[in-house]
C-alpha cells in the first residue's frame, strides 16, 4: 500500500488565523473520565482555519460555494513544486516555468514562507495574478499553497483571489509541505459538504505515484 503523506497542520486553540478572524475553540460536553457514557464536544472556528479550501463565493459575486464545487477538483494527480526566495514577494510564472507541464490539473506549491501554523506572520509569499492565467491556459484548475493566503495578507482588491475567480481555478491555502519532495503525487482534500459556506477546512493528504 502507498504512504500518505499528512499536509495538513494539526488544529487547536493554538492554531493562528488571519487577523480578526476565528480562533479555534473546542469545548468538551461530557467525557468517559469524568463518568459520562460517552465522550461529546461541541467545536466554533473559521472555515478558513489550516488547511482549507476556498469556495468562489468568498472573493466573488455569484460564485459557487463550497457544497456547489465540484469533488473532483480535490482528488487526483497533482505536482509539488518548490520556490525558493519567496518570502515577501508574489511567486510568477518564472518560478514556476518548466516545472508544469501542459495537461497538469492541479499544481501544490511550496513556498516555506509560513513555517508555524502557531505563529503568525506578515511576510509569506502570495501569487501573481499572470501567473493565475498562465496556469490555466495549461490546464490547471486547483492551486494549493503553504500559506494562509494567495495574496497580501494587507491586500483589500485582493487581485490574485479576483484572478482565481476569473480564470475558474480553485484554492486550497494552509496545507504543509515541509519535507515534502517536488514530483507527482495524489492529491486528496476533501472539502466538508457545508451548506452556503465560502470555504472548508480539509485534511489534505498526498499520496506518492
Amino acid at each position: 500500500m502507498s504512504k500518505l503523506i499528512d499536509i495538513s497542520p494539526r488544529l487547536s486553540a493554538r492554531t493562528a488565523v488571519f487577523p480578526g478572524d476565528t480562533p479555534f475553540a473546542r469545548r468538551n460536553l461530557m467525557h468517559v473520565d469524568d463518568g459520562h457514557h460517552i465522550s461529546l464536544s461541541a467545536i466554533e472556528l473559521t472555515v478558513h482555519l489550516g488547511s482549507h479550501a476556498d469556495a468562489p463565493i468568498h472573493y466573488g459575486k455569484g460564485g459557487r460555494t463550497i457544497c456547489q464545487q465540484p469533488l473532483d477538483l480535490y482528488v487526483g494527480p497533482c505536482i509539488v513544486v518548490r520556490v525558493d526566495g519567496a518570502r515577501g514577494r508574489a511567486i510568477g510564472i518564472a518560478d514556476l516555468a518548466g516545472k508544469v507541464p501542459f495537461g497538469t490539473e492541479r499544481v501544490v506549491i511550496a513556498t516555506g514562507t509560513y513555517p508555524d501554523h502557531e505563529r503568525w506572520n506578515d511576510d509569506f509569499a502570495s501569487v501573481d495574478p499572470a501567473l493565475v492565467a498562465w496556469l490555466d491556459t495549461r490546464g490547471v484548475r486547483l492551486v494549493a499553497i503553504d500559506t494562509p493566503s494567495v495574496d497580501r495578507p494587507d491586500s483589500k482588491d485582493l487581485p490574485a483571489h479576483a484572478a482565481f475567480f476569473a480564470h475558474d481555478v480553485s484554492i486550497i491555502e494552509g496545507v504543509v509541505l515541509e519535507g515534502v519532495p517536488e514530483g507527482r503525487y495524489e492529491l486528496i482534500a476533501l472539502p466538508l459538504h457545508i451548506e452556503g459556506a465560502d470555504a472548508s477546512p480539509v485534511r489534505a493528504v498526498l499520496r506518492k505515484t
